[in-house]
């Protein structure tokens, strides 16, 4: 009898057979080593997570840790753009509804291709990105120009961090003159009052051609009105440049969601993308 249920035990097939389970010395009362078996329920949830990281997108991939970009905004023409950026605004705005998202947002034609561009999206490389794809300043110097309208540039660039916005500064300071000033909108020590008497104060003096900064201080100097966007050509967002911890502009909270605020505003939104005159162009670098 035993021989026999031996042999039908030997023919099962091997996929009939359930795995034995993990085991694991552990010290017993007497002294000795006792075989304990593992919970399935934990082998069970460490699987569901190993799934859990094979299913989601290797980014690194598009990671240039060496330059600190982002490579994969270059390679987005205007569609991509737009749903790369729909996601990250729902990956944020868990709390908002269908519509409510459909109203943050921002259309297909809103966004300027530049998917051309094969230069590295770096600091060096900005001056000459910015006057390409601006489209009002092909074949002229009007990038080193401003308005004769106090505190209305043509151009505003939306960056992540006070110290980048430093950097980007000097880096266009190639378009500044004694009649068009390239200004930083924002330092990490200068609280928003301060800033907004520095705006004013310096207008009085300079006429600003590019304004640089974060996107809740841009807006806060719009509210206060030491900013105007009456004579605004362009919006700029430095997408591409990413911190030690891997984070650009759009994959961070805090600067994500004052930014599609920025972006939404009414005065600027509905000028993307028009044919007739006043367009607001919007270019992801």
């Amino acid at each position: 009898m035993t021989s026999s249920l031996g042999l039908e035990q030997s023919l099962a097939p091997v996929g009939s057979q359930s795995p034995p389970p993990t085991t694991k010395r552990k010290r017993s009362n007497t002294g000795g080593d006792v075989a304990v078996a593992v919970k399935p329920a934990k082998r069970k949830k460490a699987n569901k997570a190993n799934k859990a990281n094979k299913a989601r997108p290797d980014e690194d991939q598009n990671l240039d840790l060496g330059l600190g970009l982002n490579l994969a905004i270059g390679k987005l023409d205007s569609r991509l753009l737009a749903d790369y950026v729909a996601q990250r605004t729902k990956r944020f705005a868990t709390d908002l509804s269908h519509v409510e998202l459909e109203d943050e947002h921002i259309p297909e034609k809103a966004y300027h291709d530049t998917s051309d561009w094969v230069l590295p999206r770096t600091l060096q490389n900005m001056p000459g990105f910015l006057e390409r794809y601006s489209l009002k300043a092909r074949g002229n110097k009007s990038l080193s120009l401003a308005s004769k309208k106090t505190g209305s540039p043509h151009t505003l660039v939306v960056t992540s961090a006070a110290l980048r916005a430093a950097n980007i500064t000097r880096a266009l300071r190639t378009f500044q003159t004694k009649d068009a000033i390239v200004a930083k909108l924002f330092a990490k020590h200068i609280k928003l009052k301060d800033a907004i008497d520095y705006v004013k104060k310096t207008r009085q003096v300079y006429r600003m051609g590019i304004g640089v900064g974060t996107p809740a201080r841009i807006m806060g100097l719009l509210d206060a009105g030491a900013l105007s966007s009456s004579k605004l050509e362009r919006v700029l967002v430095d997408c591409s440049h990413i911190d030690q911890k891997k984070r650009g502009i759009l994959d961070m909270r805090e600067t994500q969601q004052p930014l599609m605020l920025l972006l939404n505003r009414h005065e600027l939104k509905k000028c993307y993308g028009v044919s007739s005159g006043g367009e607001v162009q919007l270019i992801l670098y």
